[in-house]
C-alpha cells in the first residue's frame, strides 16, 4: 500500500495515528506523530480528528480517551498491555495516606486508569523531577515503578519517598554485568539508559533520560557509538536522526508493543481495532492528575 493510499484512508476515517517509539518501525513509518508517553499525551489533547488510533499499549489508549472523552480512541491490538501499569493497589495508597502526613501520591503515566484515579498527579520520565520538585508536599508515594522513583529520589533529596514496588519487565531484568559486557565489547561507546532500569545499571550510564531525551542526547553527543539501554524500537528514530552513528542495543523487546502490527493499525481505518472505553466517573477522577501533569510540566 502506498503512502498516498494510507493518507487517503486516514482522511476518509477522519483519523490521526499516534505511535510510541517502541512499536514496530513500519507502524512508526505511517504514524502522524511518533513519541514517548509525555509527547503523545500532549498531542492526544491537541489533535482535532474524530478518531485517534493509538499504536501503543492499553494505558496509553486510556489516557488519550480520558483527555478526549468525546472522541473515539482505537487500539490496534486489544491485548497489548503493560504489566507495570497495574503494580500498585488501592490498599497501599489508602494505608499510606492514613499513616503519612503531608503526602502526595505521584503516579507514573505508565499506569492503569484505575490507579490514576487514586492519585494527586501523574508524571512521565521526562517531567517527573520537575513536577515532584514543584509539589508543596514533603512526602511522596511514587507508583508504580520503583526504579524510576528511586532515580527521582536521588535528584530530589529534600523529600521523603515511599514506593509500591513495581517495575518494567523489560528494563528491570537488565543486569549491570550485561552493560559492562557491552562496554568491554565497544570501548569507544557511551551508554545511554532509561531510568526504568535498576540503580546498578544506571550507575554505569553516561546519560540517563526518557526515550525522547535519549534521542536528543544521541543527536548531540560527539560519540559515534552508543550502547542503547532502552527498548530497541527507538532505533528507527535514532537511525533517522543520527546518521553515521552506531547503536548497540542492550535491552530486550517489549512483546506487547511489538504486537501492534501495521496490518492491525490500518484495519483501524476501515472499521477494525479495539475501541477504548473508560467509565465516566473513573475518567473524571483520572483526568484530574493527567491535567495537573500537563499544567505543571509547561
Amino acid at each position: 500500500m502506498t503512502n498516498e493510499e494510507i493518507l487517503q484512508m486516514k482522511k476518509s476515517a477522519d483519523a490521526v495515528i499516534l505511535a510510541h517509539y517502541y512499536v514496530p518501525e513500519e507502524v512508526q513509518a505511517v504514524a502522524d506523530y511518533v513519541g514517548d508517553s509525555f509527547y503523545l499525551a500532549k498531542i492526544a489533547a491537541q489533535t482535532r480528528e474524530s478518531t485517534i488510533v493509538f499504536c501503543g499499549v492499553r494505558f496509553m489508549g486510556e489516557s488519550a480517551k480520558i483527555l478526549n472523552p468525546s472522541r473515539r480512541v482505537l487500539l490496534p491490538e486489544e491485548t497489548a498491555d503493560c504489566p507495570m501499569a497495574h503494580m500498585a493497589s488501592a490498599e497501599q495508597i489508602a494505608r499510606l495516606r492514613a499513616e503519612v502526613p503531608d503526602l502526595a501520591v505521584v503516579c507514573y503515566i505508565n499506569s492503569s486508569a484505575y490507579l490514576k484515579s487514586l492519585v494527586d498527579v501523574c508524571v512521565t520520565s521526562s517531567n517527573a523531577v520537575k513536577i515532584v520538585k514543584s509539589l508543596p508536599n514533603k512526602n511522596i508515594l511514587f507508583i508504580p515503578d520503583e526504579n524510576l522513583g528511586r532515580w527521582i529520589q536521588k535528584q530530589v533529596p529534600e523529600k521523603n519517598f515511599y514506593f509500591s514496588g513495581g517495575h518494567c519487565p523489560v528494563h528491570s531484568v537488565l543486569t549491570a554485568g550485561a552493560v559492562q559486557a557491552q562496554r568491554a565489547a565497544h570501548p569507544d561507546a557511551v551508554v545511554a539508559a532509561h531510568p526504568e532500569c535498576r540503580a546498578e545499571v544506571l550507575a554505569l550510564a553516561d546519560f540517563i533520560g526518557s526515550t525522547a531525551e535519549i534521542i536528543a542526547y544521541a543527536r548531540q553527543t560527539q560519540a559515534r557509538e552508543i550502547v542503547l539501554v532502552t527498548e530497541p524500537g527507538v532505533l528507527y528514530e535514532l537511525k533517522k536522526q543520527c546518521p553515521g552513528k552506531v547503536f548497540y542495543p542492550a535491552t530486550g523487546v517489549c512483546e506487547d508493543m511489538k504486537s501492534v502490527t501495521l496490518q492491525k493499525t490500518l484495519a483501524c481505518l476501515t472499521g477494525g481495532g479495539y475501541e477504548v472505553q473508560v467509565e465516566t466517573l473513573l475518567a473524571e477522577a483520572a483526568r484530574r492528575p493527567l491535567e495537573r501533569m500537563l499544567e505543571l510540566a509547561k
